[in-house]
């Protein structure tokens, strides 16, 4: 998800609640400029989970740039 700072600042409580289940994206004047994030979030489980959704064609460089595409 991403919002405004000023969003951001408006609800905070709200974002720090959604936080616990997905990245929140912050942008000033239309570019990211922070992320908030569950601290206990298993991220090597979460990376296992996503072995074998990748075609084996693509390299590392087109999966990262597909990715930063999406944000």
């Amino acid at each position: 998800m991403s919002i405004t700072a000023t969003e951001l600042k408006t609800n905070l409580s709200k974002y720090l609640l959604l936080a616990s289940t997905e990245d929140v994206y912050i942008t000033q004047y239309g570019k990211i400029v922070a992320k908030l994030t569950n601290p206990f979030q298993n991220r090597v489980e979460i990376a296992e989970s996503l072995f074998g959704i990748l075609p084996q064609t693509m390299t590392m460089e087109e999966v990262q740039n597909e990715r930063l595409k999406e944000i």
